[in-house]
């Protein structure tokens, strides 16, 4: 049985973070765009399917469990904590008006518990109620959350993740033509939807994605081994 330990240790290698969500993949299913995914070396993902009964979805994650857990990768669930475990997930996100996260941990203390947070306050309070990791967003504006009229812009990544010490994703909005604003701005797990969903091709949409993050973390590591202040902060 995998531990949560293993499981933490695993989310700090995380680089890009994909969500499903068939409605919004172009004609194809879930499970299509996840083989592209993984094909491209994705290893993480999330089961967010809104339009689905709750055996639907169960059978849909236990499809996705299968092909997660051969190809070495993580899988999330979203909101249903109960699904995560019936399935064996790695973990569960949950969002404003989903189960608590301290009640969470309390059914499931082997998971990851990912929240979704919209400010400051919102991101401390989920690391403070034991969340492993805390999604920042929505950076852009999104199709996928309509509903949102607030966008807390690439800037708030680094100002609220330099004050969290647990893994932090940042999410909405981001594609090919943004994805720089939100890394030069301290993003270092990226959360998308339709920039691979939709994509004409799946896999070399998250290959590419997947470079522009990895290609950022060298540069910055290069930096910081030569004496420079890859962030610009002011030092003693």
């Amino acid at each position: 049985m995998t531990t949560i330990a293993e499981r933490r240790q695993r989310l700090r290698d995380v680089d890009l973070y994909v969500v499903t969500s068939r409605e919004h993949s172009a004609g194809r299913t879930s499970l299509e765009v996840l083989d592209a995914c993984l094909a491209a070396g994705v290893r993480m993902v999330q089961l967010r399917e809104k339009t689905l009964s709750g055996d639907q979805l169960r059978d849909l994650a236990r499809e996705f469990r299968a092909r997660t857990r051969d190809a070495g990768c993580l899988l999330i669930v979203n909101d249903r904590v109960d699904i995560a475990l019936d399935v064996d997930a790695d973990g569960v996100h949950l969002g404003r008006g989903d189960m608590a996260i301290e009640e969470a941990r309390k059914q499931a203390p082997s998971l990851l518990i990912g929240a979704s947070s919209h400010d400051m306050y919102s991101a401390l309070n989920a690391e403070a109620a034991g969340a492993d990791y805390v999604n920042i967003g929505p950076i852009f504006p999104t199709g996928t959350k309509p509903e949102h009229k607030v966008f807390l812009g690439p800037e708030a990544v680094g100002l609220i993740g330099m004050h969290l010490h647990v893994p932090f994703t940042c999410m909405g909005g981001i594609n090919e033509t943004n994805i720089d604003q939100v890394l030069d701005g301290g993003a270092q797990i990226v959360a998308l939807v339709t920039a691979v969903t939709k994509a004409d091709d799946i896999e070399a949409a998250a290959r590419s994605l997947r470079h522009r993050i990895l290609d950022h973390r060298a540069r910055i590591a290069e930096m910081e081994r030569s004496g420079s202040n890859p962030w610009g902060l002011e030092t003693e």
